[in-house]
């Protein structure tokens, strides 16, 4: 699953706190004692048998037949399931999961459809725990199959979880209305009975019954169509593979289609209302592009006939990787050439490749509880990258995933972050897993293995993870296993089982001996020799840099691959790498990297104690062009790199998730060679001595102006991801600024912005032509020279936009400037008002989010409160979009108090419409309160969480919030002064 770009990419995401009974735990327990055959009882007289969040493992679900029958008139549906059970321990009960639903009837028969009783059974219900209890007056048999037959119904369900309902409006003004699913992580239970925990994975036979106007799609293709009474239609569908009720999906819909075939013969369609039904055609061509790499990549072919994505009006979260029906948001799937950005055709693209890689990651192989949902989210957050940049190379998507890595040591610093691999029991817990933890942090550290096993080892490891796990679950355990064998091209290729790893980690220094002995390489120090030959006992080479040779050989036997990745996994937080040169060496030490708390604080020793990290250092040398490596395992360490070097980087390209810090004029060093010949280092490892930089001067490693003087090389970047980096930096300073009313630094700083970079601004067009990456360059630069009141980007962007009004909003502006425009003309009262025409009339999805975010650019505080309200109300602007319309009101100088107390004002409502798990609540607390940056605020804060208390303490969010702002109000208290005489100087 994933979540919406700008959410993703600009907030603190909320995880879970506390824990409850772990599985080990539950698994050792005992079914209820199966009682004498007796006469059936009132619900009445018993109490509910299972006092556990987690079901217990007695009873095995093998088949759900199930049949439902939407009505999109009365907005409500029924239905019945019939779920073959395998019983393993004697019981009289049967306890699954059910949340909102009447149950009207429930049955169970033996494997002769004989029943075992000759009454209804007593279903006994447990709100709290979303389950419900059948009682059979004559006991179930270990080792016996039974049929539990259960009637149930519901109305459809207001938000974006289980099986609700959603509409749209034809361009006549019509609504229509259509019923899909979300049942991701435990909303399944909302839509039938069953047992909605990953593990219980089972096979699926679905029917659905619908008008004729409608049709029906779900996980597998309709095999018959029947017509039934009053003139329904019923659609059977084949039975599906064996999988987790979280991926099962149906839509009932009036929707069009496009369709292609993939070389394998996997048959792909898009869905989409017919008024959006043309915007459909990228999705397919890049649907298509991707299953085709995936088999290749993963060596496993698609296991279903067929592959949907479809686009619902009303969705939670960016999409959903349901087996062989995928839901999307519209943004995330509709692509129109005349008003969709190259931003968004990226955003597209990548979002397609995310899901379809679910198919193999999540829905083949499934983690065996939500503690390990990055097994999933990692994994398919990691492969948009891999997929895109193999597909669509033009993207140049690679550019992107440093900004991923960028965005989880955000929250990594934090000390409310969480372990990837973290306790997670009850549905609230279970939803804040689903955070930049999980997906970008995963990602990275998916990242960084890759680069350390070479690319070759990690392929082939996941590869057998996903042929040995295959319709299974799977552990963390699991993949550092696959991970830390080697096989044999011939086994890769014929897909046999590998042999062990002590023979092929010789086999692989057989192979590579020769080439790696020829290698001109400068000579390690004599113990790596001596380190390598013990590791391979009676194996006596030696090449001219044995430890070059580790980085090929670490995926074998004397690699401890758990130890390792367990201290990037079930420990929380980022490593900090202190870089001292002495000499000919290089002086290492690791510690927590902490943003919120000071190395001179009293706190800080207490909350470095008991971490450490495997940490797989790369560094380059002005002496040579090798990437070299090094494994520090303790807390200081030494590299002997010559007395003839001159410039360390440590982290080359940022193939490792790690801060690097400069000590003893270290920073002097960089900002010499950045000014001096910045061309030395790629674009990546300047875009991350930027980085460092400035994460440095929050956590108060270093001081404001070496960030400020290490970026003044920018005027000679060519390349957008450094100089997108480094103006952020000086963005994120202003946006915080502006709201404090500091009018003399606001006024130097923007000044100073727009003189530094008026060369970049001037050479901009106000156009749709160049690179992926110009065009990006040029959307964000003019953006910002806009807001700093540029008054030839104000000149051309008002003309611009009376072009387009005199139109009536016919002229299709340039796509990557549209937002801009929109904005600069939503300042004036027609203006706006002819915005929020467009966006109510609007077919187009990327053209009303461009309006939306302009529409929020309002100087005027009665139009931004009306915006609010129509979010709440949920006509005009969709309640799916209303988490967003918060962050860009917080993010408005006007609207960022207007927006927090329009959260603690209408808490309930927003708790009740969105979940107090979910992600939307975890991002509206964290925009709302993100960038204020007084102590008054602080406490303002506080005092709120307070009020809440019992739902607060149950976020993290809550307290990644309180991190936030305290971080804020530091960062003012240390930098204010430094940054207005710093401003000075470059003015005079």
């Amino acid at each position: 699953m994933v979540w919406m770009r700008l959410l993703v990419l600009s907030l603190f995401h909320m995880s879970l706190v506390g824990s409850q009974p772990t599985q080990s735990s539950q698994q050792a327990s005992s079914p209820p004692a199966p009682a004498e055959e007796q006469s059936p009882l009132g619900a009445g007289n018993l109490p509910f048998p299972w006092s556990r969040l987690r079901l217990p493992r007695y009873i095995i679900p093998l088949h759900y037949h199930l049949l439902l029958h939407p009505n999109l008139t009365s907005l409500s549906f029924t239905g019945s399931v019939q779920i073959q059970i395998d019983v393993q321990n004697n019981t009289n009960w049967v306890v699954l999961h059910s949340k909102g639903l009447r149950i009207s009837k429930a049955t169970i028969v033996n494997q002769n459809l004989a029943h075992l009783s000759d009454q209804v059974l007593p279903v006994l219900h447990n709100p709290s725990h979303e389950q419900i209890g059948i009682f059979s007056p004559r006991v179930l048999s270990s080792g016996q199959k039974y049929f539990l037959h259960i009637e149930f119904g519901a109305e459809l369900a207001e938000g974006f979880d289980g099986f609700y309902r959603s509409a749209y409006r034809t361009s006549t003004g019509k609504t229509r209305t259509l019923a899909s699913t979300h049942f991701e992580p435990t909303s399944a239970r909302m839509a039938f009975p069953c047992f909605d925990e990953p593990s219980f994975k089972a096979n699926f036979s679905v029917r659905i019954r619908r008008s004729p106007e409608y049709i029906s799609l779900s996980n597998m293709p309709v095999v018959k169509t029947l017509e039934v009474d009053e003139g329904l239609l019923e659609d059977q569908f084949d039975a599906s593979v064996k999988m987790s009720t979280y991926l099962v999906a149906f839509v009932i819909c009036d929707f069009k289609s496009v369709t292609a075939t993939t070389s394998s013969g996997v048959q792909v369609s898009i869905y989409a209302s017919p008024e959006t039904w043309m915007q459909t055609r990228y999705a397919l061509e890049v649907a298509v592009k991707m299953l085709d790499f995936y088999e290749e990549y993963f060596n496993i072919r698609y296991p279903l006939p067929k592959q949907d994505l479809i686009a619902i009006p009303d969705f939670g979260s960016g999409a959903m990787e349901n087996w062989g029906l995928t839901t999307y948001r519209e943004t995330s799937l509709l692509f129109d050439p005349l008003t969709s950005s190259i931003s968004d055709k990226l955003w597209v693209t990548m979002v397609i490749g995310h899901e379809l890689a679910h198919q193999w990651f999540g829905n083949l192989v499934t983690m065996e509880w939500w503690n390990d949902i990055w097994l999933n989210e990692g994994f398919a957050r990691y492969m948009e990258y891999i997929s895109v940049e193999a597909t669509y190379p033009d993207l140049k998507v690679e550019e992107y995933l440093l900004d991923t890595c960028f965005s989880a040591i955000g929250h990594d610093s934090l000390n409310s972050s969480r372990p990837i691999s973290s306790p997670a029991e009850n549905p609230t817990q279970i939803k804040q897993m689903f955070d930049a933890v999980s997906y970008d942090k995963g990602a990275c550290v998916l990242h960084m293995l890759r680069h350390f096993l070479t690319d070759d080892v990690f392929q082939r490891g996941i590869v057998r993870y996903l042929r040995k796990y295959s319709y299974r679950n799977a552990h963390n355990q699991d993949l550092w296993d696959s991970l830390a064998n080697t096989c044999s091209e011939e086994d890769f290729i014929s897909g046999k089982h590998c042999y062990g790893s002590r023979q092929a980690s010789k086999n692989a220094v057989s192979k590579h001996i020769n080439i790696l002995s020829q290698t001109s390489l400068h000579r390690c120090p004599l113990k790596y020799c001596t380190q390598c030959i013990q590791l391979f006992s009676g194996l006596e080479t030696c090449c001219s840099c044995m430890y070059c040779l580790l980085q090929y050989l670490f995926a074998g036997e004397h690699m401890d691959l758990t130890a390792m990745m367990d201290t990037w996994i079930v420990q929380k937080g980022i490593p900090l790498v202190t870089v001292t040169r002495k000499g000919p060496h290089l002086l290492l030490r690791q510690d927590r990297f902490l943003r919120t708390v000071l190395p001179s604080d009293g706190l800080w020793s207490t909350l470095q104690q008991g971490f450490l990290w495997h940490i797989p250092l790369t560094y380059k040398t002005d002496a040579s062009s090798t990437t070299h490596r090094h494994l520090m395992t303790t807390h200081t360490d030494s590299i002997h790199i010559g007395e003839e070097v001159s410039w360390v980087k440590v982290n080359t390209d940022m193939t490792g998730y790690y801060v690097v810090h400069y000590e003893d004029g270290g920073w002097d060093e960089m900002t010499k060679l950045l000014r001096e010949n910045h061309t030395a280092l790629s674009y990546k490892d300047r875009t991350h001595l930027i980085h460092n930089a400035f994460q440095l001067i929050t956590s108060g490693h270093l001081p404001l102006d070496k960030g400020l003087d290490l970026i003044g090389y920018l005027q000679l970047e060519t390349h957008t991801v450094p100089l997108l980096q480094g103006l952020g930096y000086l963005e994120a300073f202003y946006r915080m600024i502006e709201k404090k009313n500091d009018f003399d630094v606001i006024s130097n700083l923007g000044m100073y912005i727009l003189r530094f970079f008026r060369s970049i601004i001037d050479r901009q067009t106000w156009s749709d032509g160049g690179s992926v990456s110009e065009r990006r360059l040029r959307s964000q630069v003019l953006s910002l020279a806009c807001h700093l009141e540029d008054p030839p980007c104000l000149e051309r962007a008002n003309q611009t936009f009376k072009d387009w009004l005199q139109s009536n909003g016919t002229l299709n502006l340039p796509t990557d400037v549209a937002e801009t425009v929109f904005s600069v003309g939503a300042r004036d009262d027609h203006g706006w008002r002819s915005l929020l025409h467009t966006y109510n009339i609007s077919l187009f999805a990327a053209q009303k989010s461009k309006v939306l975010f302009a529409l929020t650019c309002s100087r005027d505080t009665n139009k931004l409160h009306k915006l609010l309200e129509l979010g709440l109300e949920g006509k005009v602007i969709r309640s799916q979009d209303l988490s967003f319309l918060i962050l860009m009101v917080a993010r408005n100088p006007r609207g960022h108090r207007l927006a927090w107390n329009f959260v603690k004002k209408n808490w309930d409502t927003l708790v009740q419409r969105f979940q107090l798990g979910s992600s939307c609540i975890g991002n509206i607390l964290i925009s709302t309160t993100g960038q204020f940056s007084s102590p008054e605020e602080l406490t303002e804060v506080q005092l709120f969480f307070e009020s809440i208390k019992d739902q607060a303490s149950q976020l993290r969010a809550a307290q990644v919030a309180l991190d936030n702002v305290q971080k804020n109000v530091r960062w003012f208290q240390r930098n204010l002064e430094t940054l207005r005489s710093w401003l000075n100087k470059q003015l005079q």
